[in-house]
C-alpha cells in the first residue's frame, strides 16, 4: 500500500492520492472492482486539476469580489432577467468573442454581476482579466514608459475574457482613447469583454471624446453585445 502512495506521489497524482487514502481508511478499497477503482481514482485526479486550474485562473484575474453566479438574484423589475442570465452562465458568448455591457447606477450592483460572470468563466476554464478603467488606463501609460506596450497588449489580445469596471468616470485623453480602441479592435469578434459604467451607452461617445475613435470602438462593441441596464436605486443604501 505504502509503496502505492510513494508512486503517485512522485507522479504527482494529488487527487489520487487523497482518494485512495480515503478508499483505503474506509476499507471500501477491496469492495471495488478494478475497474470501478480506477474510474474512482481517475474522476478524483480530475476533479483536483480542475480546481487547482480555477483558484490559478480566478487569482489571476483580481476580481473586485470573489461571488458566483448562484448568488445573483434575479429580477426582471431591476432588469436582471433570469433567461439572460442563464444564457451567461453557459460561457457561449465568451467562445463566440461576444461583449456584456452592464449599465446602472451606483451601488447598483454592476461591478458584483461582472465579476459573478468573470468567476463562472474561470470554472469553465477560460482566463479572465478584471480591471478597474482607470488602473488600467493608468497600467498602459506605464508600460509605453516601459517600453512595454507592445508586449502587455498583445497580454490582453489573449485574455478570453477582460472585464472593464467603472467606465466612464473621467474622460479619456487623446492616448487614452486610442490605446482603449487598440485592445477592442484587437478582441473584435476574437475574445469577450464586459464593460460595467455607470452611464447609460449613448453618454460613452462623450467620455470618449473624439467623434471617429467613438465610432470606431462603440460600431465594434455594441452590435455584438449582450446589454443588461441594472435598474433601482443603491444596494448600499438599504443594507
Amino acid at each position: 500500500m505504502n509503496q502505492i502512495e510513494t508512486q503517485m506521489n512522485k507522479l504527482r497524482l494529488p487527487g489520487m492520492l487523497k482518494s485512495w487514502t480515503a478508499l483505503r481508511e474506509t476499507r471500501q478499497l477491496h469492495e471495488l472492482s478494478l475497474t470501478d477503482g480506477m474510474e474512482i481514482l481517475l474522476q478524483a485526479e480530475q476533479q483536483e486539476r480542475d480546481n487547482r486550474r480555477f483558484k490559478r485562473l480566478e487569482y489571476q484575474a483580481g476580481f473586485r469580489y470573489k461571488t458566483s453566479m448562484e448568488e445573483i438574484r434575479t429580477d426582471p423589475a431591476r432588469g436582471i432577467d433570469k433567461t439572460l442570465i442563464a444564457t451567461l452562465a453557459t460561457g457561449d458568448y465568451i467562445s463566440k468573442g461576444e461583449s456584456v455591457l452592464i449599465t446602472g447606477a451606483t451601488g447598483c450592483g454592476k461591478s458584483f454581476l461582472a465579476s459573478a460572470l468573470g468567476h463562472q468563466a474561470c470554472v469553465q476554464g477560460f482566463n479572465v482579466t478584471y480591471f478597474n478603467t482607470q488602473k488600467l488606463m493608468l497600467k498602459t501609460k506605464m508600460a509605453r514608459v516601459e517600453g512595454t506596450i507592445y508586449k502587455f497588449f498583445e497580454k490582453l489580445s489573449k485574455t478570453n475574457l477582460l472585464i472593464l469596471d467603472d467606465f466612464g468616470l473621467t474622460h479619456l485623453e487623446k492616448q487614452q482613447q486610442m490605446d482603449l480602441m487598440e485592445m477592442i479592435e484587437d478582441r473584435h469578434g476574437k475574445a469577450s469583454t464586459i464593460i460595467a459604467s455607470q452611464l447609460p451607452v449613448a453618454s460613452w461617445y462623450d467620455v470618449i471624446g473624439e467623434e471617429t475613435i467613438a465610432d470606431a470602438i462603440l460600431d465594434r462593441l455594441v452590435h455584438s453585445s449582450y446589454r443588461i441596464e441594472i435598474k433601482g436605486e443603491s444596494l448600499r443604501k438599504k443594507q
